[in-house]
């Protein structure tokens, strides 16, 4: 049987838009003569219009560079190799040592591709480089592919489209050293990357190639960071369709895009505006619970409503330092959601320190507190003001912290307006490690739990579980309409009471429950439970603590308003607990110093 060698014209349409336009330009070239190799003419955007960094014909509208294509016919696939024009390069002719022939005269069904690996007998699927700083590995990312085409005897035409988008990214309004430009929060489907280092074209302009994706409403897609620790992200404001064989342009103002933080590239951010508090918090839900967060001024919130640092799943491992810095406003509404404040969960090893929270509005169903909803690590030197409720029946709610697990809280206070219905505290509302040197001087009240009918008040801490409380104090009111309320602890299981006292603001609860230091003082087989120079007065109580099953307690009731001795006691339980706290009476009440 004759073979006569097939003869084909194919047309690249690359459909390139800018900034979501599509500009869509194909041709057809006249066909070659019969029994020659296979011929693929192609035409792309005009060379005027593309960059002058160089040409190639995924990426620029021409064939420049491209070294072979595969053709897949009658179910076998032939590289052709591709020789750009030397008079038009966006045209082209792709030859073979082995090419396909026709066998006669009937349409055939062809798919061709590129780039292409030995081996493959169907398109790839878009994979696109993480580093296409360089050109080479930036041209390389793309993908052309004619797919499925019928073409003729007569007329053997195949047309090319992208399988990528093209994003480019214009940067405007900065004087800084640049350091470097990053596309971030991508798709990573069938193993592409979620960043990409992109081509730097000139003219502070950079380009990369994407799979096509949806790229969602506030995704910060464009970062720039500079030599001077600065930080810019661009976030997406509306849901966005990157399409395969668009271009999308984004000029970017980075005076309007600053995120208010900048980055050493070590781990540690410096927060200076509201706006980079909430993206350090987005940061650290995306994954980077591990960094280090300075406040360099002051932070208003108000009127914005707060999403908390890190989850359940991914607390914060990092030091958050407030530098003494005052945030004012923190607002949130959750009242489905637990683990609820400036922080979800506070991680082992996370450190939070040296911050004021000021006039905070916090509803939580459960774990809420105005620092942390929950504490696995270390609370220093922090206070707060405002209020924090919970209508949950399990909720652990505090002013600092509603759950202090296995964490430590040192030197705190807060005079928040602390309201739930199962574990509530000044501080905390369920403390299970150790809390020294806090005070509150806040309401805390507890309603009735309606599904267990058990609750706990403390003007420190709702529930003390084993755990340790040394030189705290209370000097607001305390009510419970549940079982167990006291002056500084509701109900102490197993713990240890030193050096704590109430004063001042009433504590109400049910008879036999109700103290003016502890609610209840509950002792399990095996455990110890201690309280030692603990002090009440003026709070409308009798009993140091209402119910004293454990047997133990050094409670003493100031009945003449004179602290003095009381402050003697305490000091020397503090000495003797090895603490480097005292109290002092300067006023009315005593207070407490660091030595």
């Amino acid at each position: 049987m004759k073979r006569t060698t097939i003869h084909i014209s194919a047309a690249l349409a690359l459909l390139l838009g800018f900034a979501a336009c599509t500009q869509d330009e194909a041709g057809f070239l006249p066909e070659g003569a019969e029994g020659t190799p296979v011929v693929f003419t192609a035409t792309g955007l005009n060379p005027a219009a593309t960059a002058t960094a160089g040409t190639r014909a995924p990426v620029d509208g021409n064939w420049e560079g491209v070294q072979s294509v595969a053709v897949l016919m009658d179910g076998t696939v032939k590289a052709y190799d591709v020789t750009p024009s030397t008079s038009d390069n966006t045209g082209a002719t792709l030859t073979s040592t082995d090419p396909h022939y026709w066998t006669n005269h009937d349409n055939i069904t062809v798919t061709a591709w590129w780039p292409y690996t030995a081996g493959e007998t169907t398109p790839p699927a878009v994979k696109v480089a993480a580093d296409q700083s360089a050109r080479k590995d930036f041209e390389g990312s793309d993908l052309i592919v004619a797919e499925e085409q019928t073409v003729s005897y007569g007329n053997p035409t195949l047309r090319f489209t992208h399988g990528t988008a093209r994003v480019t990214v214009v940067l405007t309004d900065y004087t800084e050293e640049q350091m470097f430009v990053r596309l971030t929060g991508l798709s990573t489907e069938n193993g592409n990357p979620a960043v990409i280092a992109p081509y730097d074209k000139g003219g502070d302009t950079y380009t990369a190639l994407v799979a096509p994706q949806t790229v969602a409403t506030g995704t910060a897609f464009i970062t720039c960071k500079f030599t001077n620790g600065k930080v810019f992200v661009y976030k997406m404001k509306n849901d966005t369709d990157w399409q395969a064989g668009k271009e999308y342009t984004y000029t970017v103002s980075l005076a309007a895009a600053y995120p208010g933080y900048t980055d050493d590239g070590n781990g540690n951010y410096t927060v200076t505006s509201a706006e980079g508090l909430k993206n350090i918090a987005e940061l650290v839900n995306g994954g980077k619970t591990d960094i280090n967060i300075t406040l360099d001024k002051n932070i208003d919130l108000t009127g914005k409503e707060w999403t908390p640092i890190g989850t359940e799943s991914q607390s914060y491992t990092g030091t958050f330092d407030g530098g003494n810095h005052t945030i004012t406003g923190l607002t949130i509404n959750q009242s489905a959601t637990s683990n609820v404040g400036l922080f979800a969960s506070i991680a082992e090893g996370g450190t939070v320190k040296n911050l004021t929270l000021k006039d905070v509005n916090i509803t939580a169903d459960s774990n809420a507190g105005a620092i942390a909803g929950e504490n696995r690590g270390t609370i220093e030197n922090c206070s707060v003001s405002g209020s924090v409720t919970s209508s949950s029946n399990n909720s652990y709610v505090g002013g600092i912290t509603g759950w202090n697990y296995r964490g430590t809280i040192t030197d705190c206070h807060s005079s928040a307006t602390v309201e739930g219905k199962a574990y509530v505290g000044g501080i905390a509302g369920q403390s299970d490690a150790t809390i020294t040197a806090c005070y509150s001087t806040g309401s805390v009240t507890a309603t009735k739990n309606n599904t267990t009918g058990y609750s706990f008040a403390g003007g420190v801490v709702g529930y003390n579980n084993g755990a340790v409380l040394i030189a705290c104090y209370a000097t607001g009111s305390v009510s419970g309409g549940g079982d167990f309320v006291g002056g500084v602890v509701g109900s102490n299981e197993n713990g240890t009471l030193t050096a704590c006292y109430h004063a001042t603001g009433k504590v109400s609860g049910a008879s036999g429950s109700t103290g003016g230091v502890v609610g209840r003082n509950l002792q399990n087989i095996g455990f110890t439970t201690i309280v030692t120079a603990c002090y009440w007065g003026d709070n409308g109580q009798e009993q140091g603590i209402g119910y004293n099953q454990a047997g133990t307690g050094e409670t003493t009731m100031v009945t003449d308003g004179d602290w003095q001795n009381a402050v003697t006691q305490m000091n020397a339980a503090l000495q003797s607990a090895g603490s480097e706290w005292q109290y002092e009476l300067t006023g009315a009440l005593p207070t407490l110093k660091k030595q």
